[in-house]
């Protein structure tokens, strides 16, 4: 990683900092420095005045090493000190793109990932150069971000300058063409490329002979562990795992000072309520099968039959799998306090911010409309009994299902965002997902406990549920189904045994 100053064309300057959540504990008088990073501390055994002072001058923001290594730049052994010392912290050093006019950097990379290292070198202009199709630009604090979950660094684009030449990219291109489309001087469009190609968010491709022209290849298209990752899941995947994300994340409570706890349930105002049959659970635990059994007879069913359920299975459904068993309170730190729940399913940390729609079709004791579920009281609140909206959601459960007719129930289950986000950083969504499959997982076994077959949709009714259901998107969104009801006749071979019921 070459750090000798003064090696780059005027007008522009590397910079040097440490990411902002840094810190240098010790003394100049001190030879030995403890450095407080996101990915653990690092110890620096016989720390010199040159090296405290740079890692010093590195904390406060962006410095040229011309600076902290004096007017000579440094005899060869402070150059090698200091380069040892910026290796070992490389996952937590920012590099900037200068000017030495000091108007400020005009982009910098800023590590997100313990292994991150910053290779900088020239790029041939006539090379082919791209950015990388999981490349994502969005705005923060007034700045455009760019990055990628295949890059070890987010850049930030300071100024507009940059963002000029980074939108050029959006096509395989060259230094030489680009500079000339945007009419800026050569040496400036090859120093932003190369500080972009350091990054790994800009592709370096080669030029192959194609049947009229050269055609620009690059690695990233013909990858076998790349080509299956669609853009959006790989930024995802990358968002939600600490490794590949430099914001918080985990249980760190981002807005818990400033904004109360979400309510613990969601509460409808108005609206026909429905009581629901509350099971005996000393009958059940007599009357009911193993648990083996259970799991070794539970078969997703695509084809129900048209016989309605009743008001008693669908109170003993949701009892068994999704009511609220009890409440508590829990502390955020200082004097905030929330209140978490006890459910049958799993929900990290006992947040719980899922919420279940009951969609009735065909039910002997209730009325054909959609319901919300309070796992409290455990009762229904109608939310909407028109026939279209519930007709076409029914649709998308029957095409989602692979049947030939609706089904006579549907849950929909939704999640209040702000429930989640208010505890979790980083991976509030990914824990709904991963509650949602519990949850499905929990109802289909209760089912099959129950004699009833099951099935999970493979295609979701997208907006179509936001009408139906009253919802006030995004601060509550459906992120899954479930169907349920009795076993058709005709089910296939491999349908399972089903358990009946005493």
């Amino acid at each position: 990683m070459p750090i000798e100053p003064g090696g780059r064309s005027e007008p522009r300057i590397r910079l040097w900092s440490l990411r902002e959540d840094v810190l240098v504990e010790g003394d100049p008088q001190d030879d030995r420095l403890v450095v407080v990073t996101r990915w653990g501390e690092t110890k620096i055994e016989g720390a010199d005045e040159m090296v405290w002072e740079s890692l010093r001058r590195m904390s406060l923001g962006p410095v040229s090493l011309d600076n902290v290594l004096g007017p000579r730049g440094g005899s060869p052994e402070d150059i090698a000190r200091l380069r040892d010392v910026l290796y070992r912290l490389a996952g937590s050093v920012v590099h900037s793109l200068g000017t030495r006019s000091g108007e400020g950097p005009m982009l910098s990379a800023v590590p997100v990932a313990r292994t991150a290292r910053f290779v900088f070198a020239e790029v041939d202009p006539a090379r082919p150069v791209r950015l990388s199709r999981f490349a994502a630009i969005r705005t923060n604090d007034g700045d455009l971000v760019l990055e990628s979950p295949l890059a070890d660094y987010r850049v930030v684009l300071h100024r507009r300058i940059a963002s000029r030449v980074v939108v050029g990219l959006n096509a395989a291109t060259s230094v030489s063409d680009l500079a000339a489309a945007l009419d800026f001087e050569h040496s400036l469009v090859g120093d932003v490329v190369s500080f972009l190609a350091a990054t790994r968010i800009v592709l370096l491709g080669e030029w192959a002979d194609g049947a009229a022209a050269r055609v620009p290849r690059f690695v990233e298209d013909t990858d076998p562990s790349l080509v299956s990752w669609s853009h959006h899941d790989l930024l995802f995947h990358a968002r939600t795992r600490l490794g590949r994300y430099g914001g918080l994340s985990g249980m760190v409570f981002p807005t818990a000072q400033a904004v109360p706890p979400p309510a613990l349930v969601k509460r409808l105002e108005g609206g026909r309520r429905f009581r629901l049959h509350q099971p005996d659970l000393a009958e059940l635990d007599t009357s009911d099968p193993s648990l083996t059994e259970v799991i070794e007879n539970t078969r997703l069913c695509q084809e129900l039959s048209d016989r309605p359920v009743t008001a008693k299975q669908v109170g003993e459904l949701l009892f068994r799998a999704a009511r609220i068993r009890s409440v508590s309170r829990a502390s955020a730190g200082g004097s905030v306090t929330y209140e978490v729940s006890d459910r049958p399913y799993l929900s990290v940390n006992g947040l719980y911010e899922l919420e279940i729609y009951l969609l009735l079709h065909r039910c002997a004791d209730l009325p054909r409309a959609i319901y919300h579920f309070d796992p409290q009281a455990h009762e229904l609140t109608m939310v909407n009994d028109a026939d279209g909206e519930l007709d076409e959601v029914l649709d998308y459960a029957m095409i989602g299902s692979g049947t030939s007719r609706w089904p006579p129930a549907m849950i929909t289950v939704t999640a209040r965002a702000a429930r989640s986000s208010w505890m979790y950083g980083g991976i509030a969504y990914s824990l709904t997902l991963t509650h949602v499959g519990a949850l499905q997982q929990t109802l289909c076994l209760a089912a099959t406990a129950m004699g009833l077959a099951a099935c999970v949709p493979a295609i979701d009714p997208g907006d179509v549920v936001d009408a139906a259901l009253r919802l006030d998107w995004p601060a509550e969104i459906g992120v899954g189904e479930f169907v349920f009801g009795h076993r058709s006749e005709s089910r296939g071979a491999d349908g399972g045994t089903p358990i009946i019921r005493q």
